[in-house]
């Protein structure tokens, strides 16, 4: 893909900005790069239009890391060149210590730590008990208020607890979330598909911003990756490990590489705003790349080839697993 064949935007749900359909991702991705690499791949992205970095500070949960990844972003951004004004930056709210750890300070930490002032969108993060939720809007929208961000999402929500923001902001004449960032990829499709999900995307009240599209790159190859992967709601990943031998089957058919057919997937869905992915490598952004042409020309037969690999279908029945 050169220069001039920029990648596609589409909007991030109503009255959200247009963004591009390829965003890269920062967990365990900019601090496994040597700086001069991660430079050139930021070039390379901003050159193609990949131009939304979901961004964020690891140092929340369960599993809390004292990451350096979004400090490092920062410093290659401004050493590739790139304005602020030339990227969208979605960065992250967490739940997990909320309301002790207000998102005053978590936004303060975070903008500091990347070295910028504000975000362009934010998404709040998941949870492993029900967070209350009209203070989470009011607290949102403070943060919205002061300049902060413009836009947010949900990241992984119970469907019910998605419904009663949306109600709470509309009462109260507060901006709801936009956009949901879940998990969607060829083998886990329930949640953005499902009962519980779909009909938002269908009238256009939310979009989808698709994440661990690659399973932790599991469907793109690395049945046992050696980096730390993401949760498996629903306990299904060895059996995305057997749909992975199959991805790779049909990939072949179109001389296309199971990533590209693993993306490829989730741009047939028009509900999609962007997909997210980690990359450490400039060579598998430009392999990603790929992906739209693909879509473009393939998409309805692949995604129709694809569809028996659907593997949570009996997963997710009350809408409860998505943490």
């Amino acid at each position: 893909m050169g220069d001039a064949q920029r990648i596609p935007v589409r909007q991030l749900g109503p009255g959200g900005p247009d963004v591009p359909l390829f965003g890269l991702g920062s967990w365990n991705t900019w601090d496994r790069m040597e700086f001069d690499d991660a430079v050139a791949l930021a070039r390379r992205a901003a050159a193609a239009g990949a131009t939304l970095f979901d961004v964020a500070h690891y140092n929340f949960g369960p599993h809390a890391e004292q990451a350096r990844t979004d400090i490092i972003f920062g410093e290659v951004v401004r050493a590739a060149g790139i304005a602020r004004e030339d990227y969208h930056l979605c960065g992250k709210l967490w739940l997990w210590e909320y309301p002790t750890t207000t998102f005053d300070s978590q936004m303060t930490t975070s903008l500091e730590r990347i070295g910028v002032e504000r975000a362009d969108s934010v998404v709040v993060g998941d949870y492993m008990s029900p967070p209350d939720i009209p203070a989470v809007v009011t607290d949102v929208n403070e943060q919205i208020a002061k300049g902060r961000f413009a836009v947010w999402g949900v990241n992984n929500w119970i469907a019910s607890d998605l419904e009663a923001a949306l109600a709470f902001a509309d009462r109260e004449g507060l901006v709801g979330p936009t956009f949901a960032q879940l998990k969607y990829s060829i083998a886990r499709r329930t949640m953005a598909e499902g009962p519980f999900y779909a009909p938002y995307f269908a009238d256009g009240r939310l979009a989808l911003q698709a994440s661990d599209v690659f399973e932790g790159g599991i469907l793109a190859g690395r049945k046992f990756p050696e980096r730390k992967i993401g949760a498996d709601p629903g306990g299904i990943r060895d059996t995305i490990r057997e749909a992975a031998d199959a991805v790779a089957e049909i990939a072949a058919r179109y001389g296309a590489t199971a990533a590209q057919v693993a993306i490829a997937f989730c741009l047939t869905n028009p509900a999609v705003a962007n997909v997210l992915f980690g990359v450490s490598r400039i060579e598998q952004l430009e392999d990603n790349l790929g992906a739209i042409e693909l879509a473009a020309e393939h998409g309805a037969e692949l995604h129709a080839a694809l569809d028996p690999l659907w593997s949570d279908k009996a997963v997710n029945a009350d809408g409860s697993w998505s943490l």
